[in-house]
């Protein structure tokens, strides 16, 4: 993987005894130069930043150093926290067309390696805590979108994938959400969480509904995560 700096201004102090324990992947959904552009402008009335920005042929550009804070998840929640930009690192991946083009091999590969020495920078960012915009910003955020390959990225040790096959789970499907991190039903509709579960887990199909395929899966997840209690769930 190339790794180039180009420093944006965009970025503050993380808050003092901060652990990074989060690990935001993003797309841009612009071309390569006019999301740097965007990214390194402090004139913007709104002004953002992300640490990393990934070009399709693999150059990793290092915009703010993971010691400092970058403007990159907006309101966002998982596992009972809000305002996810002080413990998060982001990832910023050039993809044009969002849930139509498949991201190239060249650029997965680099995003794997960048991805495991984010990691090992950053022990507490657990695989449960490796997630996109959307499952932080549920209704507001879909990306990095259908096409994203998680299932890639798990196996090669980076985030989670569910146990296959798993009884689907009963109850709330909601409260479980939520025991994975996601938001609770408040401001969100929760077909919108539903949804973003499936983005991630199921993207073939992401309509909201928490069928038994989704509740299989969201039980598959859950036995990564909590293996003692999902099995009494689940028998």
């Amino acid at each position: 993987m190339k790794l180039l700096d180009l420093p944006s201004p965009n970025h503050a102090p993380r808050p003092a005894g901060t652990a990074v324990d989060v690990l935001v992947l993003h797309y841009t959904e612009l071309p390569l130069q006019e999301s740097l552009d965007i990214l390194r402008d402090d004139a913007r009335e709104l002004r953002v930043s992300s640490h990393y920005v990934l070009a399709e042929d693999g150059t990793a550009y290092r915009l703010v150093p993971e010691d400092r804070t970058a403007w990159h998840a907006g309101r966002s929640w998982w596992r009972g926290r809000e305002a996810l930009n002080a413990t998060s690192v982001g990832v910023e991946i050039v993809n044009l067309h969002g849930d139509r083009h498949d991201y190239p091999p060249v650029q997965v590969d680099a995003l794997i390696d960048l991805c495991r020495a984010i990691l090992a920078r950053h022990p507490a960012i657990k695989p449960r805590n490796v997630v996109g915009h959307s499952d932080i910003a549920p209704q507001r955020k879909i990306d990095p979108g259908v096409r994203f390959p998680w299932k890639t990225l798990a196996d090669a040790g980076i985030g989670l994938w569910p146990h296959p096959d798993a009884p689907p789970i009963g109850g709330d499907v909601q409260e479980a959400l939520q025991r994975i991190g996601y938001a609770p039903p408040r401001d969100v509709a929760p077909a919108e969480i539903v949804k973003a579960f499936q983005r991630h887990y199921r993207p073939r199909r992401v309509d909201g509904i928490a069928d038994d395929e989704t509740r299989s899966l969201v039980a598959g997840l859950l036995g990564r995560i909590e293996p003692d209690r999902i099995e009494a769930e689940t028998r």
